[in-house]
Formats: C-alpha cells, structure tokens, sequence
C-alpha cells in the first residue's frame, strides 16, 4: 500500500484489516473530516470527537460501502451529523459550577463583586508596577508573550539563558511578597 492506491483498493485492504491501509485513508480524508468538524465552531475537544466518531462510523460501514468514488460525501456527511448531535447535545446541557474559581454568571453583574475584581487587578498591577525593570521585562515576555523556548527569552532580553528560570523564581517571589504587604 502506498499513497497512489486507490480508494477503492483501500477500502479493500482496509476491510481485511490492513493497519496500512487504515492510515493511508486517514492521511488522504482526514483534514476533510477535520475541517467538517471545524466548521461548526466547535471546541477542539468536541471537534476531535467528532472526527473520531466519523473515523468509527467508517470502521462499523467499512464492509458497506459499495462506492468508494463516494467515500469523500460519506465523511463529509457522517461528520456534519455527528457534529450537528453534538451541537444538540450541548443545547441541553446546562453548565454546573463546580470550582471556587467559577463565577456565577449574577456575579459578573454584581457591582459589588466587580469592585473586589477590580481592586484584585489594581493590586496585581500596582505591586507588577513596583518591580524592577528587569522583572517587569521578564515576567510581561514570559505571560504575555510566550516564546518557544528560554532561547529565545534568552535572545529577546539579553539574559543568559541559565539564569531566566532563576531570576523569573526571584521576580515572582517579590512579586508575592508585594501583594501580601499592600
């Protein structure tokens, strides 16, 4: 098998249980499905599902399909209906908030509580604003701009690269020190 096989010898392979076969498959319709599944908004973890229940749907027909000049409709339309169940699906859940960090969607209208939030930010950004230069330079690159690697934190602030993750260690911890003291 190889990536000139047809769809058709393929599916034939496939159907006889060729792990090869499977993954040319997937290789040739598998940004299909996936684009599918994007269309619909959906999150990337809804998305994922949808695409590996298409994937699951093909493997439960596998033995069915009896065009395989029409395999590319068949994903596209098992993955329009298994995202559109779960568009559905969604609509009836209804979200329960579960962890002290959630904020109940009262709370984001009560003054009262965006008052605290607001206090909380001018805290943050008073005791951020009281840190050295070199701190404010390396914690705004390191939360605001994350870069792939310390080579390039290394590069962008002129540190060596040793010393990013200690120095970042110390900005923090003057960092705390400054909220507990306000």
């Amino acid at each position: 098998m190889d990536g000139e096989s047809s769809t058709q010898e393929l599916l034939a392979a496939a159907v006889c249980g060729s792990q090869d076969a499977w993954d040319l498959l997937v290789d040739r319709y598998g940004r299909l499905v996936w684009s599918i599944a994007r269309s619909f908004r959906l999150s990337d973890a809804d998305a994922a599902d949808v695409c590996q229940t298409t994937w699951l749907r093909l493997v439960e027909k596998l033995s069915t399909i009896t065009d395989p000049d029409r395999l590319a409709g068949w994903l596209a339309t098992t993955a329009r209906r298994e995202a559109i169940r779960v568009l559905h699906k969604q609509d009836r859940e209804a979200p329960v908030l579960d962890g002290a960090d959630e904020v109940d969607e009262d709370e984001r209208h009560d003054p009262e509580a965006q008052a605290i939030v607001q206090d909380e930010y001018r805290e943050l950004w008073n005791a951020f604003a009281a840190l050295s230069d070199r701190c404010r330079a390396l914690l705004r690159v390191l939360a605001v701009y994350p870069m792939d690697s310390y080579a390039q934190v290394s590069q962008a602030l002129g540190m060596a690269i040793g010393s990013i993750g200690p120095t970042r260690a110390r900005c923090l911890d003057r960092l705390r020190a400054q909220l507990a003291a306000s």
